[in-house]
């Protein structure tokens, strides 16, 4: 919410003939507007560019020059009207204030002494006056903050030290009387030493809950502030320092830190409103070099569960992971945010999970419900081809980083080689194998005909075709680091191929993984000789997804909790089931359908994908090769 109209709905609550009384900030908006933006120190980049002076127009130091004087006039002129306000502001604090002694000393002064309905409105009108001084005090920030950013000067801290001493920012006298109320009153009902702290949100509880003051009178204002500076852990421990020593209620915090510089957020409930803890915030800021920012949040106001997300409602939580294993480059990173701008898509949380060289990063986003997800998804297609970058899009969930189950294809994705076009090489059909097989990929013929086509070439090839097959496979960049890693986590693994059984058992066995399925070669009767037939179910892209859903169930795990890992027009199916499906450096067809792509070397990427950092990638590949080494040795020993 703006300040402006923050204020003018603020100015509501309290009586009305307090209005003209507050610091007339619109006024003083206007004249900044009109009399200090204009001739601004903070040029615009196009004003930088260097030119030689010529005739009749001015030069950069000329423009200054006049910028300057007149700042000299209107910033003095400015000042003149805020200390006129401040004094208004400050002259109506004090004379409230003397009014409630004056009432308090009055009441005591009788012989029944001060009664319960006199303390509920004195009560009362401090915390008004509390507010009309906090009210006060954030407007004069905001206007200097407004100031020192329209003119390219800094005033704002030079002014606040002047103020700092008035009445209406210190404020100690009123909360002495304050507390000296509630201490009365509640000290009536139940022993003092059963209230160490009178200003807990919750008082003890009583039979007669009217000799406690009105909860309508105690503070609800939410405010975020924020410390920003050089000093690192300083400037956390002043900020919490100060939190300490007001007794605010903590409800959120956030850091964030670039090298030595730091921003700390605090979401704080104030459990008065008094300004002094602002005024020493401030000082703070002073001695450690930072910049202090504070908003105030109305109690009306619904705000996130967390600081870090965008504080608008009917909105969907996506996670965006941008790959390129070259880079990020500045001109891809610039397209993805202005996709993201014309969707008014927020960024919530900016991760980068590589070392080195900027290459993997992952965004939370938050996203507007009438957005159309599977438009932005071909958005983002478009946008990676053109880039050669990666865009992974998953919702913001509990499954994204409590997947179970991953099923991988085999040719081209676990394995670098097509196995069938392997052994037809061997067999002297390569060409005529290849043929059929570049088709079925890119779903331009049946897999099954295709299959029975291939299959059916093979015919009279010798059996030991498969050992030299097997001998010559090339596992895929990252395979054997993925598929540990993910056993290190408990996942279970399998292969569902297209291809054959003999070498997804192979794969099987060399990965670790717990299933393999494939098709099944007939072979003649003496054991010598393929028939150029298959027996059992064919694997097709349907067989598939249906062998991931009887895997799944078998675990006992639900669909949201699988990864589907293929390349081929056959893996589609089951991509589409698993609740996470990547294709990987796969053919065009099936990376515009798939809901996520990995067009990189290496396999494991996919960990990025579950939000995984290289650090906690390195782990588990450390503990990994301490597996497979020790699995190596026993397969030498048997």
């Amino acid at each position: 919410m703006k300040f402006g109209r923050f204020l003018q709905e603020n100015k509501t609550r309290l009586p009305k003939t307090w209005a003209d009384k507050f610091i007339h900030y619109d006024s003083l908006k206007k004249f900044l507007k009109f009399n200090v933006t204009p001739n601004t120190l903070s040029f615009d980049l196009t004003q930088l560019a260097w030119q030689p002076n010529l005739p009749n127009q001015p030069s950069f130091a000329e423009t200054v020059s006049k910028r300057l004087g007149l700042l000299q006039v209107n910033t003095a002129k400015f000042i003149e009207l805020l200390d006129t306000e401040v004094q208004r502001t400050a002259d109506f604090f004090e004379e409230q204030s003397s009014q409630l002694f004056r009432v308090y000393d009055a009441a005591v002064g009788k012989p029944e002494g001060l009664n319960q309905k006199d303390a509920d409105e004195s009560l009362e009108g401090i915390v008004q006056l509390e507010n009309f001084a906090l009210l006060n005090y954030t407007g004069i920030v905001k206007i200097l903050k407004k100031h020192d950013r329209h003119s390219g000067l800094n005033i704002s801290q030079a002014y606040l030290y002047r103020v700092a001493s008035l009445p209406f920012v210190k404020t100690g006298d009123l909360s002495t009387l304050k507390k000296t109320l509630m201490d009365k009153f509640a000290g009536s009902v139940v022993a003092s030493n059963t209230i160490p702290n009178l200003f807990q949100r919750k008082f003890v509880p009583s039979n007669d809950q009217s000799l406690f003051p009105s909860v309508a009178h105690l503070p609800h204002h939410k405010v975020v502030v924020s410390l920003t500076g050089s000093h690192g852990t300083d400037i956390i421990g002043c900020v919490l320092e100060s939190m300490a020593k007001y007794n605010v209620e903590i409800e959120d915090f956030m850091l964030s830190r670039l090298y030595h510089n730091v921003t700390f957020g605090v979401l704080i409930v104030l459990r008065s409103n008094s300004v002094e803890l602002f005024r020493d915030l401030a000082k703070s800021a002073q001695k450690w070099d930072g910049v202090l920012a504070f908003d105030i949040h109305d109690k009306e106001q619904t705000l996130p569960n967390s600081m870090e997300d965008a504080p608008y409602d009917d909105r969907m939580k996506y996670t965006a992971t941008v790959l390129n294993e070259n880079g990020l480059t500045a001109q891809f990173l610039n397209e993805w945010t202005k996709l993201l701008l014309r969707e008014n898509i927020s960024i919530e949380r900016l991760t980068r999970l590589n070392k080195g060289k900027v290459s993997c990063a992952d965004y939370k986003l938050s996203v507007p419900i009438g957005v159309n997800i599977d438009k932005l998804r071909q958005d983002l297609f478009e946008l990676s081809i053109s880039h050669g970058t990666d865009v992974a899009l998953q919702p913001h969930d509990v499954f994204r980083k409590h997947k179970r189950l991953v099923v991988f294809d085999m040719d081209s994705t676990l394995i670098r080689q097509e196995v069938i076009d392997e052994i037809a090489r061997i067999a002297g059909v390569v060409d005529e194998v290849a043929t059929i097989t570049s088709s079925a990929m890119n779903g331009e013929i049946d897999f099954k005909e295709s299959l029975r086509r291939r299959v059916a070439l093979l015919k009279g090839t010798p059996v030991g075709v498969l050992d030299i097959v097997r001998d010559r496979l090339q596992f895929t960049e990252g395979a054997h680091m993925l598929c540990s890693a993910l056993k290190k986590i408990g996942f279970k693994l399998a292969v569902i191929s297209g291809g054959f059984m003999p070498l997804a058992q192979y794969v099987k066995h060399e990965l670790g993984l717990d299933y393999a399925f494939a098709n099944q070669l007939k072979v003649s009767q003496d054991g010598l000789t393929l028939t150029g037939e298959t027996f059992g179910p064919i694997v097709d892209g349907e067989r598939k997804a249906e062998l991931l859903e009887v895997i799944a169930q078998a675990e006992n795990v639900s669909l949201d909790q699988v990864i589907a890992v293929g390349d081929g027009a056959n893996d589609l199916w089951m991509l589409a089931r698993a609740g996470l499906g990547i294709a990987f450096n796969a053919k065009p067809r099936v990376q515009e359908q798939a809901r996520a792509r990995i067009n990189q070397r290496s396999l494991k990427y996919v960990l990025y994908l579950l939000g995984y950092a290289d650090e906690e990638l390195e782990q588990l590949d450390s503990q990994s090769r301490s597996v497979r080494k020790k699995k190596s040795s026993t397969d030498m020993t048997t």
